[in-house]
């Protein structure tokens, strides 16, 4: 039988008729359904026509991450501590810098800090275990003897690094290989039982652009998530601490970024938070016309605006003060302004 997909058609005006569903107990709502099947034209059906179960996935509400309720926006502020990241490489790979670099991101606004330790941009070649959890482990257990506070993710594909990070203080996994890297992963998920995000990548950094092909690019990466999400709950992971990430930039052309961001409503089907990573992409310098990826903030706040709109929950970005800023207005004028005393 031929497989059916879901995308809920999201709107976000204040004038709702009463036979709406709300997204994920979150901002977005909908009465309108996309049906997609691969051999097939779409077709919009009522909201009401849903399947018991996909209405379910749709409408829970999604589980807090690292303590954060998932029913408003979060930015997650990146912290690279490498001498070779795509846009920031070299910056922060100092313990002091990188410690002054996130008590910065919390001022600015950032809910979640993601460190990494190893590129994953394109052409990026592996770092070794030792050499990545000397970069992130001694970072992360600086932070919380500075009583640093706000949830810490540690971006790594190595069960290793991921175990020795969670030791220093972290809160959170963000896996850009979705466990198959390093099988060893999704034990390190199940024991500690804190979030992990599972991306999409087709391919590794060092060839995942050469030529990255797909049948139907927004279905094979639903398919993709859905398996692994499956494969991690069959070894004891929660759904509700899995985090959903179509992997934008991760072995896709700049039509395939599009594509993934236009339909980013169909991955609420996996009953999981969704993590938006465009920040200063390539396809934004492209599009945007700024070569230099540090020119690319304007660019990256657009799509955020573009995946605020299709209910995502969390979204990865370098300039967050910047991109603070503009998700605060747009929730004021989307949802209301309410602080005492504003204008």
């Amino acid at each position: 039988m031929e497989k059916t997909y879901y995308r809920p058609l999201l709107r976000l005006d204040t004038a709702r008729p009463d036979s709406a569903l709300t997204l994920a107990a979150g901002w977005c709502w909908f009465d309108e359904v996309e049906l997609i099947r691969r051999d097939a034209e779409p077709e919009i059906i009522p909201a009401s026509h849903l399947p018991e179960d996909i209405m379910l996935r749709l409408c829970t509400a999604r589980a807090p991450v690292a303590g954060l309720r998932m029913d408003a926006p979060r930015i997650m502020g990146i912290l690279n501590v490498t001498p070779d990241s795509f846009s920031d490489g070299g910056q922060y790979d100092l313990e002091d810098a990188a410690v002054a670099r996130a008590l910065e991101l919390r001022e600015a606004g950032a809910d979640i800090l993601d460190i990494g330790g190893e590129s994953t941009r394109p052409g990026a070649n592996e770092v070794s275990e030792d050499e990545e959890i000397a970069r992130t482990a001694p970072v992360i257990a600086a932070l919380r003897e500075v009583d640093f506070d706000t949830p810490i993710s540690i971006d790594t594909r190595k069960a290793l690094v991921a175990d020795q990070a969670l030791e220093s203080g972290a809160d959170m996994l963000n896996d850009v290989s979705a466990l198959e890297f390093d099988p060893a992963m999704v034990e390190v998920a199940q024991v500690s039982g804190v979030p992990i995000c599972l991306m999409h990548a087709q391919g590794l950094p060092e060839d995942m652009q050469d030529d990255p092909r797909y049948s139907d690019v927004l279905l094979d990466v639903y398919d993709y998530l859905e398996d692994r999400i499956a494969l991690a709950e069959a070894h004891g992971v929660d759904r509700a601490a899995i985090i959903a990430d179509p992997g934008i930039g991760f072995g896709k052309t700049l039509q395939h970024n599009l594509a993934l961001i236009r339909g980013l409503s169909l991955f609420h089907g996996l009953g999981c938070s969704l993590l938006l990573g465009t920040s200063r992409k390539r396809f934004i310098g492209t599009i945007g016309r700024a070569e230099d990826a540090q020119a690319r903030m304007p660019g990256s706040l657009a799509v955020t605006l573009a995946g605020l709109g299709q209910g995502v929950q969390i979204h990865r970005v370098h300039d967050v003060a910047e991109i603070a800023q503009g998700v605060r207005l747009w929730d004021a004028i989307t949802r209301g302004y309410h602080e005492e005393g504003g204008q």
